[in-house]
């Protein structure tokens, strides 16, 4: 199974929230309330998205975080990346991998970047501005790649 973080969970959370707030700052502990999360680890994760050059913090009785781009501008992979660094599917294919002590012998290591890519495209072309408007709730239906499509004959008159 393929996870994100709980940090980058939560860091999505509260991207949306400023993003819905429109400019107006709001402090971690109203984040914290808004969201339900503990406020230790909402600190932590506006901290490191500001340091990212997600988010600017303002000090102050009515500070707080607030975007620092559009959130038009800013991917839900840029706040994966931001919190958990480099998005790669494998150890051996994260960027900063120098080597793989099984290279030599493995078949598939030339196929990862190819599929980190996928990823990443896919993440970065999601947009905080998309991920702060809820989608309707649809539910989803996974089709097995391997199913054979079936015709009905139907008897016509001859």
């Amino acid at each position: 199974m393929i996870r994100i973080t709980r940090e980058a969970d939560y860091g999505i959370l509260l991207m949306t929230a400023l993003a819905q707030a429109e400019g107006q700052p709001r402090s971690a502990a109203a984040l914290a309330r808004q969201r339900r999360l503990p406020l230790p680890m909402v600190s932590k994760i506006l901290k490191s998205l500001t340091r990212a050059g997600l988010l600017n913090s303002q000090r102050g009785a009515q500070g707080g975080y607030i975007l620092a781009l559009p959130a038009v501008e800013i991917s839900a992979a840029s706040i994966i990346g931001a919190l958990e660094g480099p998005i790669a599917i494998t150890a051996c294919s994260d960027e900063t991998h120098d080597s793989c002590a099984r290279q030599e012998d493995c078949e598939v290591s030339g196929h990862w970047p190819r599929i980190n890519l996928a990823i990443h495209t896919a993440l970065q072309s999601i947009s905080l501005k998309e991920l702060s408007q809820p989608l309707p709730l649809h539910p989803m239906r996974f089709h097995s790649m391997n199913r054979v499509a079936t015709a009905r004959v139907v008897d016509r008159p001859v």
